[in-house]
């Protein structure tokens, strides 16, 4: 069983951050600290992070790219069509994955259930096994704290890491400003 993986993206009014640590898991024992979990697609108008396998993440990547290039860059439509495919498709439909796509005027995060789910506040979303730490980090320093949006994934991030040990200190980020 992988287990690993905590992304954390942030959408402000114009800019929006994706982040994502680079530890890899299999069992008790770190298979890789440096992994990326997150890119750009559609010629960097859309940021994507993964939870899940290395390997299917490149094929999911790959295959909602074609909907957003179909789509001619509507992520609204790209994601619901996206995730049409992914929950009638025999295969994919069993990974136990996670996406999270955004661009400045949108957040979502996708599942393999066929789940679209845009966040309460339109701001915030994570996912992974260190999610929940770095979404609680984040909401706080939104609230209470004067931080540029890269700043506060990566703060976030490093504190997820201090509480998962699935979760490293490795953090990497992508960026798209207005």
């Amino acid at each position: 069983m992988f287990e690993a993986t905590t992304i954390l993206a942030y959408r402000a009014d114009d800019y929006a951050v994706i982040g994502g640590d680079g530890q890899v898991t299999f069992g008790n024992a770190v298979l890789k600290g440096n992994a990326t979990k997150i890119r750009t697609l559609y010629n960097g108008q859309v940021l994507a992070g993964f939870a899940g396998s290395t390997a299917d993440a490149f094929n999911l990547f790959d295959m909602f790219e074609g909907f957003l290039q179909s789509r001619k860059g509507d992520l609204l439509k790209a994601v619901i069509d996206f995730s049409k495919a992914w929950r009638k498709d025999k295969v994919l439909r069993r990974l136990e994955a996670m996406m999270i796509v955004l661009n400045n005027d949108h957040i979502f995060i996708l599942s393999g259930t066929g789940d679209v789910v845009e966040p309460e506040d339109g701001r915030i979303a994570a996912i992974g096994s260190g999610g929940n730490f770095a979404i609680s980090a984040a909401r706080a320093l939104a609230r209470h704290a004067d931080m540029d949006p890269k700043a506060l994934i990566e703060e976030s991030l490093h504190i997820a890491a201090d509480l998962c040990i699935y979760t490293n200190h490795n953090i990497k980020t992508l960026e798209l400003k207005k």
